[in-house]
């Protein structure tokens, strides 16, 4: 099967040795170059990633002969597992795909390389952007530093990063105000994640806007609903019957948020008490 097609392919539809495939791939260099960015980007589903093809994505991050494109690819890929080691742990081994030292390799290996100014500048950002799914102590002066860059990429890297990383209420209620449609769009996530009551009165106007972009929509609806449930619920009930499946599925999962407790869950906590 060629490579290129998995791209569009749902995970469960790969094949049994999808992992394998990649594997091979991400290792050769005489392999072609769209399809080593393919099996990069692949590489970090949770359907195939492993220690083996962590340490393939990891050879590439670290290699300087390596393309750019390719070393800022296998870098971002790592995102997703990181995050879930970050938030399951490794108490029990079948929680997260790859090894504790695995895991902390990775770490050790991404923060040196974005420590190292002659780390091309994409890899960089992509480094910043993976790694901080499983926040260390440099992060937050890694982002302060991209934030204030005056560099429109590391600003919208570091809007990105500050959803997983406490401290900059402040600037993300800021990039709020951004005329850049990328880094408006990250700073709702972020206020969302955070549950920025001060973002209230712009995410409202977000949702009400019927002018506002369709993924911004999206976000600004799952934001509310982080911010105020109660109130996400008399707002979203319009949109909740939109003709627009997306666009009803995530009305529906915010005033979930505000659901009341079953009867239930009442009757068990009754019990507790008594």
């Amino acid at each position: 099967m060629d490579i290129k097609t998995l791209l569009d392919t749902p995970p469960w539809d790969w094949p049994r040795d999808a992992g394998r495939m990649f594997w091979k791939i991400l290792i050769d260099p005489r392999a072609n170059e769209s399809d080593r960015l393919a099996a990069a980007e692949l590489a970090g589903d949770f359907t195939v990633i492993n220690d083996d093809l962590a340490n393939g994505l990891m050879a590439i991050v670290r290699s300087a002969d390596e393309p750019e494109q390719l070393r800022a690819k296998a870098a971002i890929s790592f995102g997703p597992v990181l995050e879930q080691a970050e938030t399951d742990g490794f108490e029990d081994p079948d929680d997260v795909p790859i090894a504790e030292s695995t895991f902390r390799n990775i770490q050790d290996t991404l923060q040196k390389l974005y420590l190292d100014k002659s780390t091309p500048k994409e890899v960089r950002r992509r480094i910043l952007e993976a790694s901080v799914r499983a926040p260390k102590t440099w992060h937050k002066n890694a982002i302060t530093r991209a934030y204030w860059s005056g560099d429109k990429e590391w600003m919208l890297t570091a809007v990105f990063s500050m959803r997983w990383v406490r401290g900059f209420d402040d600037q993300i209620l800021a990039a709020l105000k951004s005329a850049d449609p990328e880094i408006h769009y990250e700073a709702v996530i972020a206020a969302g994640n955070w549950e920025l009551d001060a973002a209230w009165s712009h995410l409202v106007e977000l949702v009400n806007d019927t002018h506002t972009p369709k993924p911004l929509l999206i976000a600004a609806i799952g934001a509310v609903g982080s911010i105020r449930p109660a109130e996400a619920r008399k707002i979203l009930v319009d949109l909740s019957e939109s003709d627009d499946e997306e666009i009803a599925e995530a009305a529906d999962e915010a005033t979930e948020m505000a659901e009341p407790a079953s009867d239930e869950d009442d009757d068990e906590e009754d019990e507790w008490i008594n």
